[in-house]
């Protein structure tokens, strides 16, 4: 018998999600369908190591992998090559100054014929997580001109990587390296980064299997956070 993934009623609670252990193996990590993208909702789903993905006009779709990409901050990966680049300051590193810019940049290279996953009603949601302080941007310059960044969601010392753009070679690296220092000096101790990528694992990440993972967020999530709009108070290369 083929397993059916949890329903959840667009009115239900925010805590209404089932256990991790639920989730299914084939799609690899899918947990439950539907509910909304509220603040508690979402807020309750991440401290569970639980996200939203689905595409424009599906139903939520909330994840959970067998294993999950983690950086542990102290673990990153700079390559001579990207120590260079950061040393010629070809490109000015913010934080927090052009959220709705950076995850529309994010969400427009994944535009196709059915639309993306990234979708308005996630970038409102993303948006008003970031206005309450918890969803947070890093943005590249160069010029003037916002050429690549990532955003997220910060939870006590965790900080749940979400997507990242680049229009420059290197821009994104940049943007990463420099966040993941900042989050060192501030006591970070995981950075999620959700499902397998080449590109983070060159960067230093690494997968676990998801109880560990779960084990790192009750561990971690719920100490105390840096506050407010973040900005950078160290520059390291």
């Amino acid at each position: 018998m083929q397993q059916q993934p949890y329903i959840i009623s667009r009115h239900a609670a925010s805590d209404d999600f089932p256990p991790l252990k639920s989730a299914l193996e084939f799609p690899d990590g899918l947990l439950a369908v539907g509910g909304d993208l509220t603040v508690d909702r979402l807020i309750v789903a991440y401290r569970r190591g639980i996200f939203p993905w689905y595409n424009e006009n599906e139903p939520i779709l909330w994840w959970s992998p067998a294993q999950r990409l983690v950086l542990l901050p102290e673990n990153l990966r700079v390559s001579r090559s990207l120590r260079k680049t950061i040393r010629k300051g070809k490109f000015t590193v913010t934080m927090d100054q052009s959220f709705r810019a950076v995850i529309e940049a994010c969400a427009s290279p994944r535009r196709t014929p059915d639309g993306t996953w990234i979708n308005e009603e996630m970038q409102d949601a993303y948006t008003e997580l970031h206005q309450l302080g918890f969803a947070h941007s890093v943005e590249c310059w160069h010029e003037g001109k916002l050429v690549g960044g990532l955003y997220g969601v910060s939870l006590g010392k965790v900080f749940f990587g979400e997507s990242m753009f680049s229009l420059m070679t290197d821009a994104s690296k940049v943007a990463f390296a420099h966040f993941v220092w900042q989050l060192q000096a501030w006591g970070y101790e995981l950075i999620d980064c959700q499902i397998e990528s080449e590109h983070l694992i060159s960067l230093g990440a690494t997968t676990i299997p998801r109880h560990k993972f779960r084990a790192l967020l009750n561990r971690f999530s719920e100490l105390p956070g840096h506050k407010g709009a973040w900005q950078f108070d160290l520059v390291s290369a």
